[in-house]
């Protein structure tokens, strides 16, 4: 076997108002909007990768409600196409409310910094695939809409 994989963690917030939060992201010249998490690292497990990831992007500690959804296809990485992406989705809910701007607006960044990230609040009602970048992350938007 030549190819690698690429185990990333995400946690789906859904707030009292029926929202769900996304996260936009800039890299450079690639913009792309998927739910706030990441990749794990060597060593950790996948609930400890999420927490990290959000104590990271958002600075806030998060409770695991449940497991939502696993990749169950396959899906070469946008960056390394040697790379398979694993995806893990969970329902989370933070101790505590972030002190971070949310935005109405996509791609509402402050700075001209190569990489930045900020975040917005979509209501279920309206949420669409098309409104995330990721493949993966489109298959996770059809299975909420089954659940609203």
């Amino acid at each position: 076997m030549n190819g690698k994989f690429n185990v990333r963690v995400y946690g789906l917030w859904i707030n009292e108002q029926q929202e769900i939060l996304l996260s936009d992201e800039r890299l450079g010249d690639f913009r792309f909007t998927k739910f706030p998490g990441g990749g794990l690292e060597y060593g950790e497990g996948l609930h400890e990768g999420l927490k990290r990831e959000w104590l990271e992007e958002l600075g806030v500690e998060i409770e695991i409600i449940d497991h939502f959804y696993t990749t169950d296809f396959f899906q070469a990485s946008a960056f390394h196409t040697e790379t398979q992406i694993i995806s893990i989705y969970y329902l989370v809910r933070p101790l505590k409310l972030p002190e971070v701007d949310f935005s109405d607006t996509p791609f509402d960044f402050k700075t001209e910094e190569y990489q930045e990230e900020v975040f917005r609040w979509i209501s279920l009602e309206y949420l669409q695939p098309e409104d995330v970048s990721l493949p993966i992350d489109r298959v996770v938007i059809q299975e909420i809409m089954k659940m609203a």
